[in-house]
C-alpha cells in the first residue's frame, strides 16, 4: 500500500520535538572506553592514550608508497594558482587522481580500494590539501561522509558489492543532508521519500550539495512518512545522480574553496529502489552522525596540513624580512605569533593522529575525541592562518596573483585565511559542535538525573530519580576532591630534560575541578542547563585544551623513545601546554563572570528594533531577495548544471 505524501510545506516541530529527534538519533550507549569522556567526569585514564598507540607494520608500508606517489602527483599536476583563479579543478587531475587509486583511499582492497588506514587517509588528505584545499574538500566529501563510509558501516553485502568499486575508481559521491531552511534541525527536514511498490519516489531540494555539480552517486537524507508497513522517519538512500529528475540547479560560489563543486540539487519524482536504502528505514540520522564520528577527522587532518605550511612561510619569511636592524621573528611581537603557530601545529597532528590511531584500533569509543579534533582544529587553524597575514602584513593582504605581478614570491597567505574559514562552518559549526559535545560530556549527569531535571516528569519519576543519583553523586564526588596531579612525583616518565610532567599533573588537577564545575551548574540550573550555551561552550573548550595537552605530552614521549626530534618535541609540547594552561585560566575565569545575561538583554532588543537608530548612516548593498530561497517541490525550471567527469 503506497503512503500518503506529507503536505509540501514543511514540517512544524516543537523545540522539544526537535531535541528528542536530535536525541533519538545519537548514539545512547558507551559499549567502550573514551578518554575524552572519562576527562570531563573527573577521571584522567593516561593509560587509554600512554604509551601511543601505533600503527601495524604492513599499513604504514602501504601508507607510506600511496603518500610518495600522491606527493609527486601534487608536485607535478595540480596547479594550485590555477584552481584559485579558474574555480574550478582541471577535469584532467580529477581523472589523475581517479588513476592513483585516490578515490578509493578508505575502501577495502577487495571493493579496488586502497585500504589505507584512517592515520594515512588523513596524512594523504593533509598533503592533498596543502596543494589545493578544494582537491581536499572533494576527497574527504566523496569518502568521509559520501558513499564510502555509510555503506562500509551500515551497507548490505549487495550493496557494497554493486557501489563501492565504483567509489574506488570512477565514481565520486557527494552527501546531502542540508535543506534552504534546514541546517542543525533535521526535524524540519522536508525533502520526502514516499513508498510506491518496491521503490521510493523523492522530492525535494538539497542545498550546499559538495561534490554535488560532479557526482555520480548520493547520499541523500529525505523523510518517509509513516504509513501501513513503514515505520517512517528521516531515512538514507543511495541515489544515481544521472537519474530521471535530478536537477543540479546551481554551482554554488564562495569566499574561499574556490574549486569546490557545491551545488542546488532538486529531486521531483525520482524513483529510488528499496535496495538502495541504506539501514532500516527512520535510521537516516543515526548513520549520519555514525559516519561522522570519525568522519570529521578529515578537516583537522586538513588544518595540520595548513599549520604546517603557515610556519614554512612565517618561518622563511621573518627570518628575511629585517626591521630596525634584525629579522623580524627576532622582535618579540612577531616572535609570540610564530611560537604560536609552532606550538599549536604540533599539538593538532598529535590531536589528529592520536585521534586516528585510536580509531583504527577501534578499542575506544572516539566519538568526542574526533568532535574535539574537528572543533579545536578548524578555530586553532584559522588563528593560524590570521597571524601568518599579520607577520606578513601588507603582503598577507595581497594575492599571490598581485605578488607574483610585481616581482616577489606568490605567496596564497589571504586564500588560506579565506579557504580555511568555511571548517569552522563544515560539517558543525563551531556552535552546534559545542552543543553536541557538551551534550556527550553530561551524559552521565542526564542518565542518572535526568529526569530528576525534566518538568515533565511526574513526581514518582523524578524521587526514583533523586535516589539514583544520590546513590551516583554519593560515589562519583568524593573522588573529584584528590588525585595523581597533587603528587610531585606522577607522571615522572615524562621528564626528560624538559618536564612535562607537571603539564599532566596540571590536566589532572583541571579535570577534575572541569567535573565539579559542570556539577555545579546542573545543581544550580537543573532543566535550565541546555539553554546555558555560553557557559557549556566554555566548559568544552576547556575539554579541548586538556585533551589537545594530553596528545602533545603523548606525541613528545613517543617521538623521544623513537629517537626522531624528541628534545624539540618535548620543547614544543612544553611551550603548547605553557600557551594552553593560559587559556583554560581564562575559561575557567569566564565560566562564572560573564556578559552572558547582559547579552540577552541586548540580543531582545536588537530583535525588537530597540537599537534601529544605530543602523542608520549606511547603505545596504544587498538586494531585496528573500532571505531564504523558496524550496516547493515540484519539476525543475532551471538547466541542469550536473557535469559528471568521465
Amino acid at each position: 500500500m503506497s503512503a500518503v505524501p506529507e503536505s509540501p510545506s514543511r514540517p512544524t516541530v516543537t523545540e522539544r520535538e526537535a531535541r528528542e529527534v536530535a536525541e533519538a538519533a545519537r548514539e545512547q550507549d558507551w559499549r567502550k572506553p573514551s578518554f575524552a569522556k572519562e576527562l570531563f567526569l573527573g577521571r584522567f585514564r593516561l593509560d587509554l592514550i600512554h604509551p601511543h598507540p601505533l600503527p601495524a607494520d604492513d599499513d604504514v608500508q602501504r601508507g607510506e608508497e600511496f603518500l610518495a606517489k600522491l606527493r609527486d602527483f601534487c608536485e607535478t599536476k595540480i596547479d594550485g594558482a590555477t584552481i584559485e583563479r579558474d574555480a574550478r579543478i582541471p577535469d584532467e587531475v580529477i581523472t589523475g587522481l581517479k588513476e592513483l587509486g585516490a578515490l578509493g583511499m578508505k575502501i577495502d582492497t577487495k571493493y579496488g580500494g586502497l585500504g589505507l588506514t584512517q592515520v594515512y587517509y588523513n596524512k594523504a588528505l593533509a598533503l592533498v590539501g596543502s596543494a589545493s584545499p578544494a582537491i581536499g574538500a572533494l576527497l574527504s566529501a566523496h569518502q568521509s561522509i559520501g558513499v564510502p563510509q555509510p555503506l562500509k558501516i551500515f551497507g548490505t553485502r549487495e550493496q557494497k558489492e554493486t557501489f563501492l568499486p565504483r567509489c574506488a575508481r570512477t565514481d565520486i559521491s557527494a552527501f546531502l543532508l542540508t535543506e534552504p531552511d534546514v541546517g542543525s534541525d533535521p526535524a524540519r527536514l522536508a525533502t520526502t521519500a514516499v513508498p510506491e511498490g518496491d521503490d521510493y519516489v523523492l522530492d525535494g531540494v538539497k542545498l550546499w550539495t559538495t561534490n554535488g555539480v560532479v557526482a555520480d552517486l548520493l547520499v541523500v537524507m529525505a523523510r518517509v512518512p509513516r504509513s501501513d508497513g513503514h515505520r517512517g522517519g528521516i531515512t538514507a538512500f543511495v541515489v544515481e545522480a544521472a537519474s530521471e529528475g535530478v536537477t543540479v540547479e546551481n554551482r554554488n560560489a564562495f569566499m574561499g574553496l574556490r574549486g569546490l563543486e557545491n551545488g542546488v540539487t532538486r529531486f521531483h519524482r525520482v524513483r529510488v529502489p528499496a535496495s538502495q536504502r541504506i539501514g532500516e528505514e527512520g535510521q537516516g540520522l543515526k548513520i549520519a552522525l555514525t559516519t561522522l564520528n570519525t568522519g570529521r577527522l578529515s578537516l583537522p587532518a586538513m588544518c595540520v596540513g595548513s599549520g604546517k605550511w603557515c610556519l614554512k612561510i612565517a618561518r622563511e619569511w621573518s627570518a628575511a624580512r629585517e626591521q630596525w636592524g634584525k629579522p623580524v621573528a627576532l622582535h618579540e611581537a612577531v616572535g609570540s605569533k610564530i611560537a604560536f603557530i609552532a606550538a599549536t601545529t604540533f599539538a593538532l597532528e598529535a590531536v589528529v593522529d592520536l585521534s586516528s590511531q585510536m580509531a583504527d584500533e577501534d578499542r575506544n569509543d572516539i566519538r568526542i575525541e574526533a568532535a574535539l579534533a574537528k572543533l579545536y582544529g578548524s578555530e586553532m587553524a584559522c588563528l593560524m592562518a590570521d597571524e601568518l597575514v599579520q607577520i606578513r602584513g601588507g603582503r598577507g593582504f595581497e594575492t599571490a596573483e598581485s605578488l607574483r605581478a610585481r616581482g616577489e614570491r606568490a605567496v596564497p597567505a589571504e586564500q588560506m585565511l579565506r579557504d580555511l574559514r568555511i571548517n569552522r562552518i563544515f560539517e558543525g559549526s563551531t556552535e552546534i559542535m559545542h552543543l553536541l559535545i557538551a551534550r556527550e560530556a553530561v551524559d552521565a549527569h542526564l542518565s542518572v538525573a535526568g529526569d530528576l531535571i525534566d518538568p515533565e516528569k511526574s513526581l514518582g519519576d523524578k524521587a526514583r530519580a533523586g535516589a539514583g543519583a544520590g546513590l551516583f553523586y554519593a560515589k562519583w564526588l568524593p573522588k573529584l576532591v584528590a588525585g595523581p596531579g597533587q603528587l610531585p612525583t606522577s607522571y615522572g616518565e615524562f621528564k626528560h630534560g624538559v618536564d612535562l610532567s607537571a603539564h599532566l599533573r596540571y590536566v589532572e588537577r583541571t579535570s577534575r575541578k572541569l567535573a565539579r564545575s559542570t556539577f555545579y551548574a546542573m545543581s544550580r540550573w537543573q532543566g535550565q542547563m541546555e539553554t546555558k550555551q555560553g557557559f557549556l561552550g566554555r566548559i568544552v573548550d576547556i575539554g579541548a585544551e586538556l585533551f589537545a595537552m594530553s596528545a602533545a605530552c603523548v606525541r613528545a614521549e613517543l617521538l623521544r623513545g623513537r629517537g626522531e626530534n624528541g628534545r624539540e618535541a618535548y620543547q614544543l609540547a612544553d611551550a603548547f601546554c605553557h600557551q594552553a594552561r593560559i587559556r583554560v585560566e581564562e575559561l575557567f575565569g569566564r565560566l562564572w563572570s560573564n556578559t552572558d545575561d547582559l547579552d540577552r538583554k541586548v540580543v531582545k532588543g536588537v530583535l525588537s528594533g530597540t537599537y534601529a537608530w544605530l543602523e542608520q548612516g549606511v547603505i545596504d548593498p544587498s538586494d531585496d531577495g528573500p532571505w531564504i530561497a523558496d524550496a516547493t517541490p515540484g519539476p525543475s525550471e532551471r538547466e541542469n548544471v550536473h557535469r559528471p567527469i568521465r
